[in-house]
């Protein structure tokens, strides 16, 4: 067997598809000395053990099955029983997972947890798609696909990208509602326009940040510098993060080294050398140190807790809204040799102050419920709620972590942090 080429994404992936970093050349394991020493290192006890099982299921099972099948099954178990977002995708899937980078690709635009059950947990759906537009919502759970409901070890989540243009019927359990319902959607060409911006008030600016694609910070920028236009000079800013369910680090950490002067943004710890990294900001604050208030909800992940913490940590912006996803891993992704790929979980992040929110998320400074014209409701949508999730470390855990955020709609919450950000000026 030719030696795995470790191809590092720095993925801090949103639970399901969020790709969390752009490509980066890990140091590709070639040397057949290592690669025999860690070949050694496998129990011939287990090697053993595993043959007789596939032999076993190969010779006598009840239907006949194919051996590429049977290892196909028998590789994705070697993944089964670690954290939900270390997962093995097959040449197709890994080829929707690189179209869903760049942030063109034929779906419906929702971004999801694959549950143990065949399930589909809805992280967050996408600004501006047509789950969004049909009101889907975080914490919605899919259980059928044109009818046919969800089974385990079932690739549903595949069923949802397809030809712009077609259809596809998504039978729907929601918190509150007593029976399932359904929800038909056309595919479309999923183009995400991740930076938006509008002015609020004379010289209070507010920037919705959707997801974190190649192209984000670079929008963030042009959308910043065009308020900063039109208002003469920003006052303030509010940056809206809500159901944002992360993407690429690379553009959270510009973001955030785009409104701080100094200090780190984020650091990454695992077991091996090439899995810890840290970044810090350069000098140059686009706003001039103008006042920043973050509006997150539990929808918030990955990525965009990264942008959050950064900005939190070093005094730079204050949060409100609701607890966040808690979604502090970080995902590599390795390629094999026949085109398939291996997206395992690798490292933890930790915020400017040393905090992994791994499962615990992060709790705003002003905390704001559900409003009735928002029409949202308490959900369990939240790292800790996923199977087998990668446990919190014991010294992250913080007042307010042990329950759920909640899913925040509507203008409230861009109120409340306007009137935030006034006094964050006020009382400076």
């Amino acid at each position: 067997m030719r030696p795995l080429t470790l191809l590092l994404v720095a993925l801090l992936a949103l639970p399901l598809h969020a790709q969390e970093a752009p490509e980066a050349e890990a140091p590709p394991v070639d040397d057949p000395e290592a690669s025999e020493s860690a070949a050694s290192q496998v129990p011939l006890a287990e090697i053993r053990r595993f043959v007789g099982v596939f032999n076993a299921v190969r010779e006598a099972y009840v239907d006949p099955v194919e051996e590429e099948q049977l290892m196909q099954a028998a590789v994705k178990g070697l993944l089964l029983d670690l954290d939900p977002h270390s997962v093995y995708f097959d040449r197709e899937d890994a080829s929707a997972f690189e179209e869903e980078t760049s942030g063109a690709y034929g779906g419906v635009g929702v971004e999801v947890q694959p549950q143990p059950d065949g399930t589909i947990l809805v992280v967050a759906p996408i600004d501006d798609t047509p789950a969004a537009k049909a009101g889907m919502k975080s914490g919605d759970l899919i259980v059928a696909i044109d009818g046919q409901p969800l089974q385990p070890g079932e690739d549903g989540q595949g069923t949802l990208r397809g030809k712009p243009g077609s259809e596809v019927r998504l039978t729907v359990v929601r918190e509150g509602v007593d029976e399932p319902f359904d929800v038909t959607l056309v595919r479309e060409t999923i183009r995400i326009a991740s930076v938006r911006g509008r002015m609020l008030e004379p010289g209070f600016g507010y920037i919705r940040i959707a997801a974190f694609q190649a192209d984000t910070a670079a929008d963030f920028e042009r959308v910043l510098a065009g308020l900063q236009k039109e208002s003469g000079g920003l006052k303030g800013a509010v940056i809206d993060l809500r159901s944002n369910p992360g993407g690429l680090l690379v553009s959270a950490v510009q973001i955030a080294d785009d409104l701080l002067q100094k200090g780190d943004i984020v650091s990454t710890r695992g077991r091996i050398a090439v899995s810890d990294t840290r970044f810090s900001a350069t000098p140059g604050d686009r706003m001039n140190g103008a006042p920043v208030v973050l509006v997150v909800d539990a929808g918030t992940a990955s990525a965009a807790e990264v942008l959050a913490g950064a900005l939190h940590d070093n005094g730079r912006a204050r949060i409100v809204g609701s607890r966040t996803f808690g979604k502090g891993s970080v995902q590599t992704l390795l390629p094999l040799d026949n085109g398939d790929s291996v997206k395992l979980t690798t490292a933890r992040y930790y915020t400017p102050s040393g905090k992994s929110i791994q499962a615990t998320g992060i709790v705003p400074d002003v905390v704001l419920h559900p409003t009735e014209e928002g029409a949202a409701r308490p959900a369990e949508v939240t790292e800790a709620a996923l199977p087998g999730h990668l446990q919190a470390e014991a010294e992250a855990k913080a007042e307010g972590t042990d329950q759920p955020g909640e899913v925040l709609d509507g203008q409230a919450p861009i109120d409340a942090a306007l009137a935030e950000l006034k006094t964050m000026i006020a009382q400076p």
